[in-house]
């Protein structure tokens, strides 16, 4: 078993103030993998200290400087994939392949794209032809606590860490418990970069104790948290008295509008995509919305898709999704699932319990349910694991409706091959980003959403505009 029990404090790794272990448990076998102190007061006092600290002097280097640094970052953690890979396995499940091919190559995506991104950014801009002397300089906020989730590790750790160091901020970066391998190793990579001594500081803890310490903190200008809108309210009502910036990306409920018109891949890939990653994907389309004339087809097409999707250990190779994170995150989608057969879902596929053949490890069977109405708690709740739900619509204008009818608004889908109906579409669905006919979003294009979602534009050059402040300076360069 790893002994994880240092934090990474102004350059060193540095015993807790006090013992608060914790396991740190592989959901393939549910045995202990590693074990973790959690922090308490002193602990993030001396992090944010450290940050607060070394701010001045990392605030006012050369932008080169500080791109020079990151792009070291991103040669040493590509070096380092095989290892990062492993540690995403081990502590929240997702499988080999899928660790190394998608969880840490998008940490490797962000960095780059945050690389392109920086190096056209202009500090200084002027606000218009209409006012020549009138500047808008984009300066960093200060010392930042970022607060990361378990699901996607890297994905989120670089989508925070690395526009907060261009942009010139410090930070202290509070992992998941549940997932902190990763983030140590991130650690590591940072401190072999050779960022300056309090520039980059991490400190483990849970939600309850490090989060609301850096919530409340009056030495902390700002919070990015990624998590559940739960915690995310908690968030802002802890960090209220202080006044600091909040940046918020929270849970989603996406829909997927699938048209009559859609292409024959569409069923199979919106299917996939909601069972990718074990369904723990904030934006994953867990409602597939099918126009009616298709609608049986699609639901056939759906249940084969969850029946052929293997399930099985984290640490084999292939195409099959892992388990879930946890125990409790376990037994929550059991009861959603339960939920659904109650409240009177047609379930298609999958269901209750565990895979055939599994007796340990937290595995659920993708499941498929259709006949779902809006008013079903599977069709508000974010279940994050692998559950869809299927939803019959006869118009347009009551597909929109019904894809707007929930308080989240991260990430819509539309399929069709209409492209006028899909642009018109997607201009009326509430929601941060939409997705259609299985085309990407662009690199550097921010991610975030609207309402219970939260309001954070990650990614990009609007992710680095989210670590610094606005100032307008007027009379620039008169004499």
């Amino acid at each position: 078993m790893l002994d994880k029990r240092k934090f990474y404090i102004d350059g060193a790794w540095v015993d807790p103030a006090r013992a608060n272990d914790l396991e740190v448990i592989d959901p393939s076998t549910e045995e202990a993998v590693a074990v973790i102190s959690l922090g308490d007061q002193a602990d993030t006092d001396r992090a944010v200290a450290a940050a607060k600290a070394a701010f001045p002097a990392w605030s006012r280097t050369e932008p080169a400087e500080r791109l020079a640094h990151v792009q070291k970052i991103l040669d040493i953690y590509q070096r380092r994939a095989e290892e990062m890979a492993w540690a995403i396995s081990h502590e929240m499940g997702a499988p080999q392949d899928m660790s190394l091919d998608d969880q840490v190559a998008a940490g490797s995506y962000h960095i780059q794209n945050f690389i392109t991104a920086f190096k056209d950014f202009q500090f200084i801009r002027p606000l218009g032809s209409h006012a020549p002397a009138s500047m808008i300089a984009w300066e960093p906020v200060g010392v930042v606590g970022l607060i990361t989730p378990w699901n996607w590790p890297m994905n989120q750790v670089t989508l925070k860490v690395i526009p907060a160091l261009l942009a010139g901020d410090t930070c202290v970066l509070k992992p998941s418990e549940i997932a902190p391998l990763s983030s140590m190793l991130f650690a590591e990579i940072l401190d072999e970069a050779g960022l300056p001594k309090g520039v980059f500081n991490l400190v483990n803890g849970d939600g309850p104790g490090v989060g609301t310490q850096l919530s409340t903190h009056r030495d902390v200008d700002m919070i990015s948290f990624t998590g559940s809108t739960r915690a995310g309210i908690a968030i802002t009502k802890a960090a209220a008295d202080t006044l600091k910036k909040v940046v918020l990306e929270l849970g989603g409920k996406g829909a997927n509008i699938v048209f009559a018109d859609a292409d024959d891949k569409a069923v199979v890939r919106g299917a996939r995509h909601c069972f990718y990653n074990s369904g723990q994907s904030c934006n994953a389309p867990t409602r597939m919305l099918v126009e009616r004339s298709v609608y049986d087809r699609a639901v056939e097409t759906a249940a084969r898709v969850a029946q052929e999707t293997q399930v099985a250990s984290a640490h084999q190779p292939g195409r099959h999704i892992g388990p879930v994170v946890s125990r409790q995150q376990w037994e929550k989608i059991q009861d959603l699932i339960q939920q659904g057969i109650d409240e009177g879902a047609r379930l298609v596929a999958g269901g209750p319990g565990l895979p055939e053949g599994v007796n340990r490890g937290y595995f659920v069977r993708p499941t498929v349910f259709a006949d779902v109405s809006t008013d079903m708690t599977i069709a508000q709740q974010e279940i994050f694991g692998p559950v869809l739900s299927i939803i019959p619509f006869d118009t347009e204008e009551q597909a929109i409706g019904i894809a707007n009818d929930t308080p989240y608004g991260l990430t819509n889908y539309v399929q069709s091959q209409d492209g006028a109906k899909r642009n018109r579409v997607a201009r009326r669905l509430r929601s941060g980003m939409v997705e259609m006919n299985g085309a990407p979003r662009g690199a550097g294009s921010a991610f975030g959403g609207v309402g219970m979602s939260g309001r954070a534009r990650e990614g990009g050059v609007m992710g680095l505009e989210e670590f610094m402040d606005s100032k307008a300076i007027s009379g620039w360069g008169i004499d």
